[in-house]
């Protein structure tokens, strides 16, 4: 489960991450991160959309991601903010999968300037 106090939820924090953050895509996902939105934790938001399918796959889409996020918080730099967003292909795979592609994208972010 991913704690309170790393939990995006004003639509602004994600208007702003996805507009002005760096972006990685790998596999089903795409991640945007913003190291400028202050605050003392890491802020995570999730963007799963219809194309992804009904309710169901939807839901349990995002409740694969948060737990794959919710181990590597440590990663993630105080103050940041973060978005992933799933793809459609991201029904079909498994948390290992997702947990994978989200490691990829995460380690690009932070190779960056």
């Amino acid at each position: 489960m991913l704690p309170a106090v790393n939990r995006m939820r004003r639509s602004s924090d994600f208007a702003s991450v996805v507009r002005t953050g760096a972006r990685s895509r790998s596999g089903a996902l795409v991640v945007h991160q913003s190291l400028d939105l202050g605050g003392s934790a890491p802020l995570i938001g999730f963007v799963v959309g219809k194309g992804v399918g009904g309710s169901v796959q939807r839901h349990r889409v995002t409740r694969r991601l948060r737990a794959q996020v919710a181990r590597r918080l440590d990663l993630l730099p105080v103050g940041s903010g973060t978005v992933v967003r799933a793809l459609p292909s991201a029904a079909v795979l498994s948390s290992g999968e997702l947990g994978s592609g989200l490691d990829k994208a995460l380690a690009r972010l932070a190779g960056r300037p």
